[in-house]
């Protein structure tokens, strides 16, 4: 038996970077460094451990859909151990938000042919934690997410969901989606060799006119959402010292009071 694993990633600016929107008040990603989303990370590293713990035969496909750069997040993956990758770039897809990119990640994925998705719990620019729901209702397949531990056995996808004050025990029959948290289990780091091998390993390039869909589907004309405005955060200023001269503890109380601290 086979099982074939898809890992969606995304192509994420560097949050220890200077971040800002761009003319049309979308994230501008030219002048900030970006990499594979740190969140996405746990994804692929749960679909290598699934893989190196099945007796069947895994293929793990990493997907990411975004501009040229985000070929740099799918070789990290295929560093990882990933076994090859699909990049869906397309110039009207700009502006997508999370509907689009559902959109576009669950055609993708029916082309490439699966039986289990799985996804971090979201990405580290949006952090909406919603397109793995919404890509699992697009394939009409059930979901599991936000997953701390996961496993596959005969056709089925197990795992747990910690919550503040209890643990869920959760399944669901394959084919469906999971996405896991960073509770999950620490990545790896790719290798030398891992690196050397992700040069060789095969990246597809696939666009709109591959997935059957319209540039009037996607992108800022097809978003749901959008941003009206946006501001420079202000620069920080000093802080309020207090002297501690016999009435420390009095001032300290009354300044996080009127800040509504306590």
């Amino acid at each position: 038996m086979s099982l074939r694993i898809v890992v969606t990633v995304k192509y994420v600016p560097d949050a220890t970077g200077d971040r800002g929107f761009a003319d049309d008040l979308t994230v501008d990603r030219d002048d900030v460094d970006g990499l594979l989303s740190e969140l996405d990370e746990y994804a692929v590293e749960q679909a290598l451990q699934i893989s190196e713990n099945s007796d069947d035969d895994v293929e793990i496909t990493v997907l990411t859909v975004g501009p040229e750069d985000a070929k740099d997040a799918l070789r990290k993956a295929l560093s990882m151990g990933a076994d090859k990758a699909i990049h869906v770039e397309d110039d009207d897809l700009h502006g997508t938000d999370a509907m689009g990119t559902s959109l576009v990640l669950a055609k993708a994925v029916e082309k490439a042919g699966y039986d289990l998705v799985i996804s971090g719990m979201a990405s580290t620019d949006g952090v909406m934690g919603v397109v793995p729901a919404l890509v699992a209702e697009r394939l009409g397949v059930p979901q599991v997410t936000l997953l701390s531990e996961v496993s596959v056995e005969d056709g089925t996808v197990r795992g747990r969901r910690d919550g503040d004050a209890a643990s869920e025990r959760l399944e669901a029959s394959l084919p469906a989606v999971v996405s896991v948290t960073d509770q999950s289990g620490e990545a790896r780091y790719p290798s030398f060799k891992g690196i050397m091998a992700a040069k060789k390993k095969p990246v597809q390039s696939w666009d709109l006119s591959d997935l059957d869909l319209d540039g009037d589907e996607v992108g800022l004309a097809g978003a749901y959402t959008a941003v009206e405005s946006a501001q420079e955060r202000p620069a920080r200023t000093a802080g309020t010292v207090v002297k501690d001269e016999g009435e420390g503890g009095r001032q300290l109380a009354e300044f996080l009071a009127g800040q509504k601290f306590v």
